[in-house]
């Protein structure tokens, strides 16, 4: 099937070829090529029997014009057309981490830049749970007060008014929200770290290829 197509290709080019250009203008160029069975064929015109292969065009004195690459069939133009995508990917993919390696060097020119930004943003999430946790003294308080009141209703806890129950909950839901939110303050100290540990590695690399440390 696919030497069907090749072959239907090779005619309607040959055609085409054959009715384009005139007599002298097709005799400035000799195609020459090997066939698949082993013939050296040399032709005024691109070769039919040899579209599945490279031909030569000669100039008169004998020398290389150019190449002509095999016609591809609908499948293996396909192929080929991923191929070529696949690899103008890398070729963006390789342009982005050179343009970020080249970022990444103008902002840490050497090792100490890069702990001083790192020592910096861990500073400021201790700063952020600091003022966090300042109020745990104060909710504390709170609670106390709340457990205080309740001690009214220890013998029939079914007296408890609602309003004390739903400050009571609301205090709770306060001290939930505190917690979780100094956890992931925690956590984003671990997120940070990690990041400028990655970094670190790329810039000794970078680094050691500029000649700092």
């Amino acid at each position: 099937m696919r030497c069907r197509k090749r072959w239907m290709v090779a005619v309607a080019l040959t055609v085409l070829v054959g009715a384009g250009p005139s007599r002298d203008a097709v005799a400035q160029g000799i195609y020459t090529c090997v066939d698949a069975k082993g013939r050296k064929i040399t032709a005024d015109r691109p070769i039919a029997e040899c579209m599945d292969r490279t031909q030569k065009e000669l100039n008169r004195t004998g020398t290389i014009r150019r190449e002509l690459p095999p016609v591809l069939t609908a499948e293996e133009r396909a192929a080929q057309e991923a191929k070529d995508k696949q690899a103008a990917e890398a070729r963006a993919r390789e342009a982005e981490e050179k343009r970020r390696e080249r970022a990444l060097l103008q902002r840490y020119p050497d090792r100490a830049s890069h702990d001083r930004e790192r020592a910096a943003a861990l500073a400021h999430i201790d700063e952020v749970i600091k003022t966090a946790s300042s109020r745990t003294p104060q909710l504390a308080s709170q609670r106390k007060a709340l457990d205080g009141e309740l001690e009214f209703y220890a013998s029939d806890p079914s007296k408890v008014p609602a309003s004390l129950k739903r400050r009571i909950e609301e205090h709770e839901s306060g001290v939930a929200a505190q917690k979780k939110f100094i956890q992931d303050q925690e956590q984003e100290k671990k997120r940070i770290n990690a990041r400028f540990d990655e970094e670190l590695v790329k810039l000794k690399q970078l680094w050691a290829m500029t000649g700092k440390s």
